[in-house]
């Protein structure tokens, strides 16, 4: 559908006070510096394993579960100063269950078939959002008055995997209050891109996209109810996947949603390799897994698949990056030169009011009539009330606990209305049934993840719509896998969003698997070079 002539005016008009406004934010905001320009490349092979192939080797005692802990510790120590992801470890009491793994192992007389049934991940490092509890370790999510929290249980995802006998390293940094695209907060400060240190590592689960981006960990759990796993692992060049709604359990994670959005949030494995997807989401899923029959092989050759440039061009949403449409062409040339297939490319109008239909889902109440907790009383957790102007004045002085991002959260909530557009609800009902028909049982859609590349430090407060690519998918309840695509000329990841009907998580992981194979998958930061 074209846009209108006011639209495109509205358009530019948006994009050049957008650009104003980080150009005088700029002047203002603190300056990081960094005594280097990239990582360092990685030197032990250990890190350059999956975690499937990592279990295999520590079974069949190739290596000691001691050895893989300690090449993770000492990559962690090596890169955590320059990018700021994890925030708190466990390092001590890894490398002690490693060592009992490791004499399990030895002890164990049933065979490698048994322990890789029942403990399949044993004896590999794993990082968790610190958003979601790991006992023993804080679970502040970013906020000052929660900072001597200390989790004395395990999440049920978290605990899970822990029973698949994969160790944790710690946790790592995510955006206050888990509802920014950027991980920054007055706790922990801010995390920056493995592949350029000026750029985002997008949030809210931005700590663990960074460790893994950067080669400092292998596996991890995030969260996600507007793109919170997706847009990080697009950003770190990682797999990422939001599983189908229901499947993976939301406890044990701050703040618990509420209203409508315990529908729209999910918990989901993000990874280097696509291999571990899977894996990670059987365990992670408990029983509800067995709903996604993940196992069923899945014959790329019979899928449908469509393809989507774009969002329809709202004016409030920057225009995708166009070496980001490059790149989701060249998916749909090698799958249509390698598997036969023909990708239809699709405009779908309802897409152009994503982030309408995304604000207005979640303010709405819950099934008992009670609306959601407002992101002001979530800000004053455990201290005074939270007044969201005067925040904001006390911010312009520098004495705010909270950042802007949060404070600005705050004020939007302001002038919300308590009254659904019926326009919006229609466009939403609209949606959700022409996409649930179109995907069905059979159906991938490419969908861009992001319109711009990994943006600098602070650029989201200029550009807050964006996250809409991904945040719609929430709402409509569909199973997303992020798969990145190589690197732009900047050094920085490309990636796509690859979305299928409910409960067809399957297809999707299939498709990042066959795309990983055929593109390349994660590229190692420390041997690019970003430009300036």
């Amino acid at each position: 559908m074209a846009l209108t002539r006011f639209e495109r005016f509205l358009g530019r008009l948006l994009r050049a006070v957008v650009w104003m406004l980080f150009a005088a934010f700029k002047l203002f905001a603190p300056q990081q510096r960094h005594g280097v320009s990239r990582l360092p490349p990685i030197t032990n092979p250990l890190l350059l394993l999956s975690a499937m192939q990592l279990a295999r080797k520590i079974r069949r005692k190739e290596v000691t579960s001691v050895e893989v802990v300690q090449a993770y510790i000492d990559r962690i120590q090596e890169v955590n100063p320059l990018i700021n992801a994890m925030v708190k470890d466990r390092f001590s009491a890894a490398l002690q269950e490693a060592a009992q793994i490791d004499k399990l192992i030895e002890e164990e007389t049933g065979g490698e078939e048994v322990l890789e049934d029942r403990l399949p991940l044993l004896g590999v490092p794993i990082t968790v959002k610190e958003a979601f509890a790991l006992q023993g370790m804080p679970n502040s999510t970013g906020l000052l008055t929660r900072r001597d929290l200390v989790s004395g249980v395990d999440a049920p995802s978290v605990a899970l995997l822990k029973r698949a006998g994969a160790i944790p390293l710690g946790v790592t940094n995510c955006s206050e209050l888990c509802m920014w695209l950027e991980s920054h907060n007055h706790l922990y400060g801010i995390t920056n891109n493995p592949y350029d240190f000026e750029r985002i590592a997008g949030g809210s689960s931005g700590g663990e996209g960074s460790i893994l981006g950067a080669g400092a960990s292998v596996i991890g759990v995030g969260s996600d109810i507007g793109g919170s796993i997706r847009i990080p692992c697009f950003f770190n060049g990682i797999f990422g996947h939001k599983p189908s709604t229901g499947i993976v359990s939301n406890d044990g994670q701050y703040p618990p949603a509420s209203g409508l959005q315990m529908g729209f949030l999910c918990t989901g494995p993000m990874c280097r390799y696509a291999e571990d997807l899977i894996p990670m989401l059987s365990i992670m899923g408990g029983p509800n897994a067995n709903k996604l029959s993940l196992s069923a092989e899945v014959d790329l050759k019979k899928l449908r698949f469509f393809s989507v440039p774009h969002n329809g061009g709202s004016h409030l949403v920057s225009p995708v990056d166009a070496q980001l449409l490059q790149a989701q062409k060249m998916v749909i040339r090698r799958l249509e030169a390698d598997l036969g297939v023909k990708v239809q490319e699709l405009f779908i109008p309802q897409l152009k009011y994503s982030f309408q239909i995304w604000g207005t889902m979640m303010a709405s109440p819950g099934k008992d009539g009670k609306p959601p907790t407002t992101f002001a009383e979530l800000m004053s957790e455990g201290g005074k009330k939270i007044w969201p102007v005067w925040e904001l004045f006390k911010w312009l002085l520098g004495f705010s606990s909270h950042t802007i991002a949060a404070i600005g959260l705050a004020l939007v909530e302001l002038f919300q209305s308590s009254h659904p557009s019926p326009f919006v609800l229609q466009q939403k009902e609209s949606l959700q049934q022409e996409l649930e028909e179109l995907l069905g049982t059979d159906g991938v859609l490419l969908y861009p993840s992001h319109p711009q590349i990994s943006p600098k430090h602070h650029h989201p407060i200029f550009t807050p719509f964006n996250f809409c690519y991904t945040g719609i998918f929430n709402i409509l309840g569909l199973p997303v896998t992020q798969c990145p695509l190589g690197l732009s000329e900047e050094g920085l990841p490309l990636g796509v969003q690859i979305v299928t009907g409910k409960l067809q998580d399957r297809l999707s992981l299939a498709t990042a698997l066959y795309l990983e194979k055929a593109i390349g998958g994660w590229r190692e930061p420390g041997k690019t070079t970003a430009k300036p």
